[in-house]
């Protein structure tokens, strides 16, 4: 049987576009936030069976996957901005969030923010607080500590495409088939179009830097202790390879998030949804129903 895609839609955001997927319906949106290097297209495999519970929307960041790729410093600001901007064109109201890596730390930052309007939170594998290099996954960290080198970054990331060849297929458990690879590879041909691929490392909170992300990472780390009334789910996995979330940050999480629900699966590397689409979809349909989110009740 072939899967049908959800529709493909485009926004016209600030100056650029923001490409978005949809599918299902209802009245409280469903919106699925990717990190890097990835797209809208790491959640192939979970709208499917998200959708039968309500709308979903998932988009492409800002320079990343289709979308627009404008000449900016692709910095947390500027991804926030433009995210806000999609969120301001679609004219979403109350959503719930899910988020992987960087998305998530967009989800928590867009929450924060906007007070309300989040009824719920999702994640995985993603920045939960500012760290110390010493927290920091010791097999990534020679390799981070190169891209946020300056010179030796550029060499490997813009030069050598060294995260979407080298860093995308040794963090996933599976193996990538060349189709997956050509997709998430596409939206970067060039050296300049590969510059958000760089500064997401180098935006990393570690050792008190770069300060401007750090203080929003403590931001939204207050928000999610002070916020009872939203309900939280992590999705856990036992590691795999490039696992960002160790026991220790989970336990972290479980102690300093309110409303916090804690699912933990089978093995699968940092990008979990390519390792393990079904289990997300299982438990994000069950806490949702749980909860009563996509339809406003409460559970």
């Amino acid at each position: 049987m072939v899967r049908e895609e959800p529709a493909m839609p485009t926004a016209h955001v600030l100056d650029s576009t923001i490409f978005y997927r949809e599918a299902g319906a209802g009245p409280v949106p469903l919106v699925f936030l990717h990190g890097n290097p990835t797209s809208s297209y790491l959640w192939r495999d979970v709208l499917p069976a998200a959708e039968a519970s309500g709308r979903c929307l998932a988009p492409d960041l800002i320079g990343m996957g289709e979308s627009g790729k404008p000449d900016i410093a692709y910095t947390f600001d500027d991804h926030a901005r433009y995210l806000d901007a999609w969120f301001d064109a679609l004219d979403l109201g109350e959503v719930v969030l899910v988020g992987h890596d960087w998305g998530g730390a967009l989800a928590f930052d867009w929450a924060a923010r906007r007070p309300g309007r989040a009824r719920g939170i999702a994640f995985t594998e993603t920045i939960v607080k500012p760290m110390s290099w010493a927290e920091f996954p010791a097999e990534a960290r020679p390799l981070f500590e190169s891209m946020r080198t300056p010179g030796a970054g550029e060499a490997l990331v813009l030069d050598e495409n060294a995260f979407i060849e080298q860093a995308l297929p040794r963090t996933v458990a599976r193996k990538l088939s060349d189709e997956d690879l050509a997709v998430y590879a596409r939206p970067y041909p060039t050296r300049q179009s590969r510059t958000p691929l760089l500064q997401w490392p180098r935006s990393m909170p570690l050792d008190g830097e770069p300060a401007d992300v750090v203080a929003r990472v403590s931001a939204y780390d207050e928000w999610l202790a002070a916020s009872p009334d939203v309900p939280k789910l992590l999705l856990a996995f036992e590691p795999g390879p490039g696992t960002m979330m160790s026991a220790g940050l989970i336990g972290w999480c479980a102690a300093h998030m309110s409303a916090l629900e804690i699912e933990t699966h089978g093995p699968a590397g940092h990008h979990t949804p390519e390792d393990q689409p079904e289990a997300i979809a299982a438990s994000l349909v069950a806490w949702l129903e749980k909860h009563g989110l996509l339809s406003g009740a409460e559970g």
